[in-house]
């Protein structure tokens, strides 16, 4: 694995992969290498909490040096392109770039580049790392994804998780379902859309997703309820209650507390919303490992 673009990139024998990384980093079993002379820069040209803090945290425990990169502070501020930004920082001696981008499938204008690229999320398209913790968090739960029933509720047209998660969890051998209001659905992407009261009972895994205002219109986020669409497509206390013992409460955050779900589901017994975010500190370490490694092994097959 050269770079981490999208899922569709990556095989199931990749993915299992990088969750017994992720998985023996987490538990102690898995030694990765110390990286002290390389250098990786992160380039957030969207806010970020979890993905940017995670990445910065995996990046020093794996002894990385940090190039200082602001976009409000940089030349983008002047007008540079995206491709003279990351081509300047591979010059000056960054080993691989973290990038998330508004505009989806950025990284087809980086193909000439020599670093790898790791996908922090690319517009409405796809956000790999973000799948793969999710995925370590499900296997961690049901040790399997074959065969398991999971809904991911809400904004899914616009939602780089749904399509990265349907994806990867397709190819695993789980059964995805979507719910979502009709403006928000993604006919791309092949995979029913049913009442989520209709199915609550029966499934493993409910995903919740983020409604993501900023890229809808003005007219849709000023006519937007929020308790409209908590009572239809939200996970209420009335829905939580009818869950199968043995299911799990997911979503990618940031979390509309009383529109995607209730407050006081959050941290309830079922949800593993903070257990995703744990998670996701080990898997982008085990994405580093895993990219710096092959890149290394390239490089001695090379000079032998």
């Amino acid at each position: 694995m050269d770079n981490l673009l999208s899922m569709e990139h990556l095989t199931t024998n990749e993915i299992y992969e990088l969750i017994e990384i992720a998985s023996g980093i987490k538990n102690g079993s898995f030694k990765p290498h110390n990286y002290e002379d390389k250098f990786v820069a992160n380039l957030f040209f969207e806010n970020s909490t979890r993905t940017k803090s995670s990445f910065l945290v995996a990046e020093q425990k794996l002894g990385l040096k940090l190039i200082d990169f602001e976009t409000s502070t940089s030349s983008v501020q002047k007008g540079e392109s995206l491709y003279d930004t990351c081509k300047t920082l591979e010059q000056v001696g960054a080993d691989v770039l973290v990038i998330r981008h508004s505009d989806t499938t950025y990284y087809n204008d980086l193909n000439s580049l020599k670093l790898p690229i790791i996908n922090a999320g690319d517009g409405s398209g796809q956000h790999p790392t973000q799948s793969l913790l999710d995925l370590m968090t499900i296997y961690e739960e049901y040790e399997t994804f074959k065969d398991l029933n999971i809904l991911i509720c809400g904004d899914i047209k616009n939602s780089r998780v749904a399509r990265s998660n349907f994806q990867s969890l397709t190819a695993l051998g789980a059964n995805v379902m979507f719910s979502s209001p009709k403006a928000w659905r993604d006919d791309t992407l092949e995979a029913p859309y049913v009442d989520i009261d209709k199915v609550i009972e029966d499934i493993d895994i409910v995903m919740l997703l983020r409604v993501q205002h900023e890229r809808h219109g003005d007219e849709e986020t000023m006519n937007f309820e929020n308790q409209n669409y908590h009572k239809n497509f939200g996970l209420t206390k009335a829905r939580y209650n009818r869950l199968k013992s043995s299911a799990i409460v997911m979503h990618p955050a940031p979390v509309n507390r009383g529109v995607e779900i209730d407050d006081c589901l959050v941290e309830a017994e079922k949800s593993r919303i903070f257990k995703q975010m744990e998670n996701g500190m080990y898997t982008r370490m085990a994405v580093i490992e895993y990219i710096l490694q092959t890149k290394e092994a390239a490089i001695n097959e090379i000079a032998n």
